[in-house]
């Protein structure tokens, strides 16, 4: 004969789980790199264009962000009033000269980003500025 069949009376015992195992890395690698992208693009924050606007230099800025509904994004993480509270403080005992970067959603509350400005100075946190757009002008 071509072959020979060799029947044991055992079956399998143990199921393999490295398969298994290796698609769930895989598929966590992929959300945790999907996941900061598609934050960003859910809370989109549309600048006010001027015509002017002030060149800063290129020193380590932290960036927050409010969204049309008030939320409050800082260095891209979305904060909580409470964790906010927190984070800016660690960050004014760490350093009281860090340069904040406000980009306010063009359609944000004025009260909102009054409020921000208000906690950023109860922490020491003088040095932020506005972020817009500057306006191409058409010569």
């Amino acid at each position: 004969m071509a072959g020979k069949f060799d029947f044991d009376d055992e079956g399998i015992n143990e199921i393999n789980i490295t398969p298994f195992v290796d698609v769930v890395l895989v598929l966590l690698v992929i959300f945790m790199v999907t996941a900061p992208v598609m934050l960003k693009e859910s809370l989109k924050v549309n600048l006010p264009k001027t015509l002017t606007s002030d060149i800063t230099s290129k020193s380590a800025t932290v960036g927050l962000a409010i969204t049309r509904e008030g939320q409050v994004v800082l260095n891209g993480k979305l904060f909580s009033e409470e964790s906010l509270n927190q984070e800016l403080s660690r960050i004014s005992s760490r350093d009281p000269n860090t340069n904040f970067l406000i980009s306010a959603d063009v359609d944000s509350r004025h009260g909102d980003v009054v409020k921000m400005i208000d906690l950023l100075k109860r922490y020491g946190l003088n040095r932020f500025a506005l972020q817009v757009e500057k306006i191409k002008e058409n010569k």
